[in-house]
């Protein structure tokens, strides 16, 4: 029986692949060099871009560095899920990218297996705190994310738990 999900396996292995295994060690200038994507800082909305098979991304120069570290994660779901000029796309299947970006970024910045290791079981606003604190993630986006978490953990425990269904009286 499968303890993880598709976006949980993919964040995993690229970590994994890079050395990364420790909150500490996410970093988007390092991940950006271990892929081979140009990163740089602009006064725009950040955004992901390619040009001759080549990936750029580019972060608003404004954010924190919360942000920062969130819209690197949103734009490298981008980058590694997708291909395509947006401007050229129906709306719906733009939605659908922006979707699945954000479902990316919500892994990548605080992947679960680093989340499996603190063993947290609660989304109290001092756990949110001590967690975005530790992610470089802001305190909403924490919140978030554990509720995810929490809940797919939750659903995993649920799903190995022995069914009485059909037991007869």
């Amino acid at each position: 029986m499968c303890n993880t999900n598709y976006m949980e396996d993919l964040v995993k292995e690229l970590y994994t692949r890079m050395g990364i295994s420790e909150p500490d060690q996410l970093n988007y200038q390092h991940i950006s060099y271990e892929l081979g994507i140009k990163l740089f800082y602009w006064y725009e909305p950040s955004q992901a871009l390619f040009l001759k098979e080549r990936a750029y991304i580019f972060l608003n120069v404004h954010l924190s560095k919360e942000q920062k570290w969130q819209d690197f994660c949103h734009e490298l779901g981008h980058v590694l899920l997708h291909c395509g000029n947006q401007r050229r796309l129906p709306t719906d299947f733009i939605k659908y990218q922006e979707a699945k970006a954000n479902l990316f970024m919500y892994h990548a910045c605080m992947p679960s297996f680093m989340l499996d290791q603190l063993n947290i079981n609660d989304y109290a606003s001092e756990t949110i705190n001590q967690v975005a604190n530790l992610f470089c993630v802001e305190d909403s986006f924490a919140a978030k994310r554990l509720e995810q978490y929490i809940n797919h953990k939750l659903h995993r425990i649920c799903e190995l738990k022995p069914s009485n269904q059909y037991e007869t009286s």
